[in-house]
């Protein structure tokens, strides 16, 4: 294996490690019916931790662009452990929040930032999709065995002692992979594939993050992750509780097909959006998700759920390899991190937008409907993003001033 898979493939497995926040929905049924949470207070700490993992993102990308990825890879993990550890001991909501949603939430976004863009680095320009939806993929894919486990620990051991074991694992694991995330050596260049033709899609310019954000191309991509994101989170997050209130118990092996499906949307996804274009396939993921909206009321039996799980998973799973393989290609490889940091805020307002909102209106109703309603129409309102947003013109901006001339 060269050192660029084996660089990708450390990637995946550090996400499998990371991805604890996916299986949520196992953990939030426990405190809702062991410990006696409110549906709210069991959703906060994941909403908390949604935020504070974009902010992460944003304060990791900008460090990393100066100080390397091993560094900030290796201490991301380590909060993430340690956090688990916390929150093993945590007794009221409060706390868990401040352990899990803010320790735990952070690390995972000081880790997640570093490892697209230095896989990317070390891959032809080409395969951006498919090292995105791999790297994104193994996030996804955790809730596979993470949800199981975590229901087997529940059921034999206790939700305090879960967060221990999940966190040692953290702790073991990861930090050793960690310390493997370094950047190709200067003058290094990635294998051209067999059969590439230059198509000229990506960016000649490296923008800064601040040189980003005057494009409306920046506005709209923020707009479509933030608004097609919500409606996947708040499905990830409540799909368990969902499932329950129409009779079908089975949420550990929801969560997991959920995870399947994910993992699958963020790997095939990608790589088809190197065949037939980012926004043809960011288009694709948004008409699925809200077809599933739309039917998601209708769900009654178990098959039902099944197939909503699958459609969730490979609409929202789609956005965590197109938007990344987006960013580089308008705004440029060189400061991806502090650049993708900042378009990953959309993502964080996506955790209030979803999880919270259908938290709040089931409270309140005993219902997800209005929820499904809403999450419909922000979809909507993605998917015209999406179809308007096209290639930044660089010379137009360098002609008003707006960007250097280099």
């Amino acid at each position: 294996m060269n050192r660029a898979f084996k660089i990708l493939t450390a990637g995946v497995f550090i996400n499998l490690c990371l991805g604890v926040l996916y299986a949520w929905s196992v953990i939030s049924k426990s405190l809702v019916t062991e410990m006696g949470w409110s549906a709210t207070q069991a959703g906060l700490p994941y909403t908390i931790a949604v935020v504070t993992f974009a902010l992460g993102m944003l304060v990791a990308g900008n460090l990393q662009d100066r100080m390397g990825p091993r560094i900030m890879a290796v201490s991301g993990a380590a909060m993430v452990g340690l956090g688990l550890l916390i929150s093993s001991v945590a007794t009221s909501p409060m706390m868990l929040l401040l352990s899990f949603g803010i320790l735990v939430g952070t690390g995972i976004g000081f880790t997640y930032s570093c490892l697209s863009p230095t896989a990317m680095k070390w891959f032809h320009p080409s395969k951006k999709g498919m090292v995105n939806g791999l790297i994104a993929g193994g996030f996804g894919m955790a809730p596979l065995y993470l949800a199981p486990l975590s229901s087997t620990l529940i059921t034999n051991i206790g939700i305090n002692n879960t967060f221990m074991v999940l966190g040692a694992g953290v702790l073991l694991i990861s930090i050793p992979l960690a310390f493997t995330i370094v950047t190709p050596e200067k003058g290094y260049k990635p294998e051209v594939p067999a059969g590439y033709t230059d198509s000229a899609k990506a960016s000649t310019y490296n923008f800064t993050w601040r040189e980003m954000v005057k494009t409306r191309q920046f506005y709209m991509m923020w707009i479509a992750f933030a608004f097609a994101s919500s409606a996947g989170l708040m499905l990830i997050g409540n799909i368990a509780n969902i499932a329950a209130q129409k009779g079908v118990a089975s949420a550990a092996a929801l969560v997991s097909i959920l995870a399947i499906a994910n993992t699958l949307g963020r790997v095939l996804m990608g790589m088809l959006s190197d065949k037939i274009g980012r926004t043809q396939t960011l288009l694709l993921a948004i008409a699925l998700q809200t077809l599933n909206m739309i039917l998601f009321p209708m769900y009654t039996t178990m098959a039902g759920f099944v197939g909503g799980a699958i459609l969730a998973g490979i609409g929202y799973g789609a956005l965590l390899s197109v938007f990344p393989s987006l960013t580089a290609d308008y705004y440029g490889i060189k400061n991806y991190g502090s650049n993708f940091g900042v378009v990953y805020l959309a993502w964080g307002a996506s955790g209030f937008m979803g999880p919270v909102m259908a938290s709040v209106i089931f409270d309140a109703t005993g219902s997800f409907g209005l929820a499904y309603t809403i999450s419909a129409v922000m979809l909507a309102i993605a998917a015209v993003m999406a179809f308007l947003i096209k290639p930044v013109d660089v010379e137009a901006m360098k002609q008003k001033g707006l960007l250097t001339a280099a």
